[in-house]
């Protein structure tokens, strides 16, 4: 697989032979079609790694701001009670922190703050939950980017209530 420099950035090795071997065998080795969704994968790294403009970092201000975590998101309070459950087991098949600062704002509503370290889990939680975006003390409201990535939800999460969204 090369990068779109030239520069090879993978060997990514696949059988298609595989319906002639042992079953023992058989998990040794990627299909094809495997192998193509990987090496997708792998080149798209650089695309999900990269800042995205509109959605900046909260700022400095406040000492409870950390900078290890500098990307925050509110979700009404309402909402995070009757979906705690699915929100928690979304975030845990995506690998995504699910870590409230224990900031609570009081506009339209009452909404709980969630801090994240990487742009892309931040910005994918904002879309899934349908979050506001904070840049200091405001919400900002950026366009959804173009060929985000969904998460993936619980194969069960008709046990928390929730239908396909479709999307």
């Amino acid at each position: 697989m090369l990068d779109a420099n030239g520069i090879r950035l993978a060997h990514i090795y696949a059988r298609d032979d595989l319906h002639q071997t042992r079953f023992g065998q058989y998990h040794e080795h990627l299909t094809s079609d495997e192998a193509r969704r990987i090496a997708k994968g792998i080149a798209r790294l650089p695309e999900f790694m990269m800042q995205r403009k509109d959605f900046h970092s909260r700022g400095g201000g406040d000492f409870r701001w950390k900078r290890s975590r500098p990307y925050h998101v509110a979700l009404a309070d309402l909402y995070v009670r009757e979906h705690w459950g699915f929100i928690d087991a979304v975030c845990k098949l995506n690998s995504i922190p699910f870590d409230g600062t224990g900031e609570r704002i009081q506009r339209e509503g009452t909404w709980c703050v969630y801090e994240f370290a990487v742009q892309l889990d931040a910005i994918q939680f904002w879309d899934r939950f349908e979050g506001r975006w904070l840049r200091g003390e405001e919400f900002i409201y950026p366009e959804r980017p173009q060929g985000l990535p969904q998460l993936r939800e619980p194969p069960d999460m008709y046990r928390f209530g929730r239908r396909p969204t479709g999307r």
